[in-house]
């Protein structure tokens, strides 16, 4: 099957989740999971997810990006397993069960919710107690600020180093990125176990596009690479998004 959309920045991601999918099928006994992905928009990752067999609920509060979820999963003929609903993180379980997943993905959430341990809780408590995969993608401080420095922004490059929220100043759209220790510190206080850390875009970002679209098999090659980095926590200092993977066990719960 092929990888979701603008695959040099999302193939990372896609293919850890792809492995975590397919390990908890094996250790549930199940053939399809309950996924819900909250904050998933028009369906990039919700899609390919309905194309493996899993059954998706996507929770996002733009009515016009879940429209564009109800014509992707209809083109892609999966509209029968993937639903939409309105709403956001801090009120979740006002359209959702509590309990109810077997793998949540939270993606792109706190970077923009008021309190993103409370969030990141409501997330949380949506998988099923007897345990779930918790896919967790947010922005990083280290991408920020070499992209920053690269572009000749250095006073901006240094606030977005020392700033308590990772902004490079008032313009950013961005409201928050963190660092690889306040994303898995966020994740030990759910009491999730976390089983992986990922750098992505750690290079997909500063390449320029042009040189990846002209020059033969460049895009495949620049993909082998970020998988290659991603792993590396040197690399995972610099890289724009981190994904953080966790598990939640009957005991933690």
């Amino acid at each position: 099957m092929a990888r979701p959309s603008a695959s040099r920045r999302t193939a990372v991601v896609w293919e850890v989740l792809r492995g975590a999918l397919d390990q908890r099928v094996k250790t549930d006994g199940k053939e399809a999971l309950d996924v819900l992905d909250t904050g998933g928009g028009t369906g990039n990752l919700a899609v390919p997810v309905a194309e493996l067999g899993h059954r998706v609920t996507v929770v996002d509060p733009s009515p016009n990006a879940l429209f564009g979820l109800e014509r992707r999963a209809a083109e892609a003929g999966v509209e029968d397993r993937i639903r939409g609903v309105q709403g956001d993180a801090h009120g979740l379980f006002e359209v959702v069960e509590r309990g109810g997943f077997d793998v949540v993905l939270c993606h792109g959430v706190l970077e923009y919710v008021d309190d993103p341990a409370e969030g990141l809780g409501n997330v949380v408590a949506a998988l099923r107690p007897e345990g779930g995969t918790l896919s967790l993608l947010a922005a990083g401080i280290g991408g920020a600020v070499l992209g920053r420095a690269l572009a000749g922004h250095f006073t901006e490059a240094r606030q977005a180093l020392t700033g308590p929220d990772g902004r490079w100043g008032e313009s950013d759209p961005m409201p928050r990125r963190f660092t690889v220790e306040q994303l898995t510190g966020l994740v030990d206080a759910t009491g999730l176990d976390v089983t992986a850390v990922h750098g992505v875009r750690v290079f997909a970002d500063l390449v320029p596009g042009a040189l990846v679209d002209t020059e033969p098999d460049a895009e495949e090659a620049l993909v082998r690479l970020e998988s290659a980095a991603s792993e590396l926590p040197a690399f995972q200092a610099v890289a724009s998004r981190l994904h953080v993977l966790a598990e939640a066990r009957y005991h933690d719960r």
